[in-house]
Order: C-alpha cells, then sequence, then structure tokens
C-alpha cells in the first residue's frame, strides 16, 4: 500500500468523525432549545394574554 492512500484515507475519517460530532451536538441543542420552549410556553398563560388585549382596548378607547 502507499502510505499517501493511507494518510488520505485517515483524513477521510477524522473528517467523517468531526461532521458526527458536530451533527450530535446540533441535535442536542435542537433538544434543549424545543424543550426551553415549551417550558417558556406554559409560563405564559390566557390570563396574562387577556390582560395585555384588555390594556390595549383600553388605549384604544381613549383615543
Amino acid at each position: 500500500m502507499d502510505i499517501r492512500y493511507d494518510e488520505i484515507a485517515q483524513g477521510s475519517a477524522e473528517l467523517i468523525l468531526l461532521f458526527g460530532g458536530v451533527i450530535i451536538i446540533v441535535i442536542f441543542a435542537a433538544l434543549w432549545y424545543k424543550n426551553y420552549l415549551i417550558s417558556a410556553g406554559n409560563e405564559i398563560n390566557k390570563t396574562d394574554v387577556q390582560t395585555v388585549t384588555n390594556s390595549i382596548q383600553n388605549l384604544k378607547n381613549k383615543f
């Protein structure tokens, strides 16, 4: 075997492992962000939205 071929194959294998690691990190970050958004959405309830809507309507009536 040619040494140059072995080095190219090793470089390709390292590149594949690097891309695999990046993909795993991206998947983990996406799952974490999804859970973050779900928990943030649960903190806003219907009464908060209704309060803001009423405040906007009261401002509208003053003009």
